[in-house]
């Protein structure tokens, strides 16, 4: 361990245990490499000095010279603050402070020049400026001309430790007597990469001489966090390529071409096609498949899952499709069991509401290889779920489970099964790339032929009667509708349409028995929920009221209409995917929004983003930058939250340039025998997957 990084902060010059502890607390800092980690959000540049007259509405941080001629304490205990008239030998601004009023006022010569720094503000068309920094002409002189500005929090500020004492902090720090910052790539690494010395990096960073400095560090720490980021991912994939081999497939497929020539309710897309192309090039290779399939919502996942599962079948292997819902489960299982009657071929179904008596009959036929797709939720990991000969693995929106739950479900085939991920939740290509860097990446891009585009519309909550009249004439036309709730129940804290309410104002608009209006929510019991969802794909349903739970795997052409409420408290992937419960036939469909007339900017953005486009792909990148990468993916995010400047959506060319030196490094030296700095680096370094593997 290095003895300058692993000092307590309270020995360095300018803290001291009172200030270390509030570091401590507030911001989790404790040593002097923790210290070094924290990087300012953004730099102020104190060259330029401005005049009063040269203010206007658009003036960000700005700095001025010149003089206090007046000063004045105002108001009583409650109200009380300081005024002062500034000059800068033109024209004058009036100074505010709220807080500090004594410390300050102490600190202020009437007369003798002085720099003001601060935003300014208007009253009455008049600009202000509060709680401004001061500082002598002479101390100016001396300070650099970039200034780096560091995050604080309110405690930090009421006890003096602001970010001008941070940055005097990070000043005695990256100057001291004993600073060490040894380097972890190598120098072959840092010269094709372009990355400058950590030991400048920290200084640049913390100091920079220019701009040009600032950039050089910036991508010295951006390409290391992604790095880290990405390295046990890709460490994972190349360990498990040496591996032992896996199940080997035949490219003969007898049930497969059968069903593709005679039984296939329509043609394939190129897209899938392509996707069946790199799946079989995997499953007849002879190493185990990790492969992530991404698709838009109705882009044709499921029956390219259904051909793989054909392609085990005529190997003498069975196949798992593991859903993260009960009713999605439910939905796959109606599905599929309708395709696999075509050739003869069994399959069970296992979730948490499985009867004893069912199970015991499912674990008899499951055992002797009479089924051969088994579909359920969470229920198919448990210990006494065992498969004759399981070699095909599928996991169904995967981001909802964790890795431990897939390598459960991968440890029932006695060989190591071929496993197959699927989401329906579009992820940008750079986050799919760094965290999922263990699998190998299949994308359907196309949409089925016929489909119309789904037309969406964001209306306000005035306008709900006039959208059921819409409803009414699409009914009419013989089509079927959804329309969704947030809640269940009304909310005395959340001020959202709840499904209850809504069923009851749906039945009086829509009377029986003209329509036939059915509610569906998560708490319902499994039967219920099963006879509901076929009455609505039977047509017998005109109205499905739902919560969420319809949010993936239904699929019913006939539904040209969703109608989603407070649809300001949805995020846009999970808007995009209960739109894409319609527009799955031929008809054109509708998806109209519903909203209260108080939206956030956030929600207004999202709103209109929904309307723009019905590309999941550009959805995905506009949810990245309203919200970050932190919630995109799911449960596999972990080490998302080391990147403190790196960003994915902006970052996608550092990205890749981590990347290749990661797949070279793996490649030409994965005993690190040329690396040795790098290897120690992890070894001692806390908070990354896998590092135990490192030789």
């Amino acid at each position: 361990m290095n003895e300058f990084l692993s000092s307590d902060i309270k020995f360095l010059k300018g803290l001291g245990p009172v200030r270390a502890e509030i570091l401590n607390k507030e911001l989790g800092l404790f040593t002097f490499e923790d210290l070094l980690h924290h990087f300012p959000f953004r730099y102020v540049d104190r060259s330029k000095f401005y005049k009063i007259r040269e203010i206007d509405h658009e003036s960000s941080y700005i700095q001025l010279k010149g003089k206090i001629i007046r000063l004045q304490e105002l108001g009583d205990k409650r109200s009380r603050r300081l005024l002062a008239t500034f000059s800068d030998g033109e024209q004058q601004l009036e100074l505010l402070w709220f807080k500090g009023i004594k410390w300050i006022k102490s600190n202020i010569k009437i007369g003798e020049e002085i720099v003001i720094f601060g935003k300014p503000s208007f009253y009455r068309g008049k600009a202000n400026m509060s709680h401004p920094e001061l500082d002598t002409v002479a101390n100016r002189q001396k300070s650099a001309p970039l200034e780096a500005v560091y995050h604080t929090t309110e405690m930090m500020k009421t006890r003096r430790v602001e970010s001008k004492a941070i940055r005097q902090v990070m000043t005695n720090l990256v100057n001291h007597t004993n600073y060490n910052v040894p380097e972890i790539f190598s120098e072959e690494m840092c010269q094709k990469y372009k990355l400058i010395p950590r030991a400048k990096a920290f200084k640049y960073i913390h100091q920079p001489p220019s701009h040009r400095h600032i950039e050089a560090a910036q991508y010295r720490f951006k390409f290391e966090e992604l790095f880290f980021l990405q390295l046990p991912f890709i460490n994972q994939k190349v360990n498990r390529k040496e591996a032992a081999t896996g199940i080997s497939f035949s490219s003969k497929n007898p049930k497969f071409e059968d069903f593709v020539t005679n039984h296939l309710p329509f043609s394939l897309t190129g897209a899938q096609e392509r996707v069946l192309r790199e799946i079989k090039t995997d499953l007849c290779s002879g190493q185990q498949m990790n492969r992530l399939l991404q698709g838009d919502v109705g882009s044709g996942k499921t029956i390219v899952a259904f051909l793989n599962v054909m392609m085990a079948v005529d190997n003498g292997y069975q196949a798992s499709l593991m859903a993260p819902t009960e009713i999605l489960a439910i939905q796959h299982y109606i599905g599929l069991k309708e395709l696999a009657e075509k050739i003869d071929l069994e399959i069970g179904l296992l979730t948490g509401s499985t009867t004893t008596k069912q199970r015991r009959i499912l674990h008899e036929k499951l055992q002797n290889g009479e089924i051969k797709l088994l579909v359920g939720t969470h229920a198919l990991i448990e210990n006494v779920v065992q498969f004759q000969n399981l070699g095909l693995v599928i996991i169904d929106e995967q981001h909802r489970f964790g890795v431990a739950q897939r390598a459960k479900l991968q440890d029932k085939g006695k060989e190591s099964p071929h496993v197959l991920v699927m989401t329906a939740t579009p992820i940008p290509r750079t986050l799919a790339m760094s965290v999922y860097g263990d699998l190998d990446y299949s994308v359907i891009d196309e949409m089925p032929a016929g489909r119309k585009a789904i037309k969406t519309a964001h209306r306000f909550g005035f306008a709900r009667e006039k959208v059921w009249q819409f409803m009414k004439e699409e009914i009419a036309r013989g089509r079927q509708a959804y329309v969704v709730y947030p809640l269940i129940e009304e909310s005395e804290t959340l001020h959202y349409k709840d499904l209850n309410n809504g069923y009851d104002e749906l039945l009086h608009f829509f009377p029986r028995p003209e329509y036939q209006v059915e509610m569906l929510h998560g708490k319902m019991k499994p039967a219920d929920k099963e006879a509901k969802m076929r009455d609505f794909a039977a047509g017998k349903t005109n109205i499905l009221v739902s919560t969420t739970v319809i949010e993936v795997g239904i699929n019913v052409p006939n539904a040209s209409i969703m109608i989603i409420e407070s649809a300001e408290k949805f995020g846009l992937s999970q808007l995009h995917q209960l739109r894409g419960r319609v527009g799955r036939g031929a008809e054109q469909s509708y998806c109209i929004l519903l909203s209260s007339k108080k939206l956030s900017e956030n929600g207004k953005t999202r709103l209109k983003a929904m309307v723009n486009t019905t590309s999941g792909f550009e959805l995905s990148e506009i949810d990245m930058q309203l919200r970050g990468f932190g919630d995109i993916a799911g449960t596999r995010q972990s080490g998302l939250d080391q990147l403190k400047l790196a960003s994915l959506s902006s970052d996608a060319h550092i990205a890749d340039e981590a990347r290749k030196a990661i797949v070279e490094l793996l490649t030409n030296d994965p005993d690190y025998t040329h690396h040795q700095s790098l290897k120690h680096f992890m070894k001692n370094k806390s908070g990354y997957k896998d590092w135990e593997k490192i030789a």
